[in-house]
């Protein structure tokens, strides 16, 4: 991993196409942007915990069948 300092109004370029800039630091807060292609899908990492995890739950749940047998 990769670990940089940056200051507000800072950034970084990521293979020239996609740019990281940090807008504002207050407190433990940091609000960053990204400017990236609009085919670029930006996740955050903690949505996308939960829903492996729903996703693992789910798997788990028994199947329900609605047909009358």
């Amino acid at each position: 991993m990769l670990v940089l300092s940056r200051k507000t109004g800072e950034g970084i370029v990521l293979d020239n196409d996609i740019s990281i800039s940090i807008l504002s630091i207050d407190g433990d807060r940091i609000r960053i942007g990204i400017q990236a292609p609009k085919e670029m899908r930006i996740y955050r990492s903690e949505l996308l915990a939960e829903t492996a995890d729903m996703n693992r739950t789910a798997a788990k749940t028994p199947a329900i069948s609605f047909r009358d047998e």
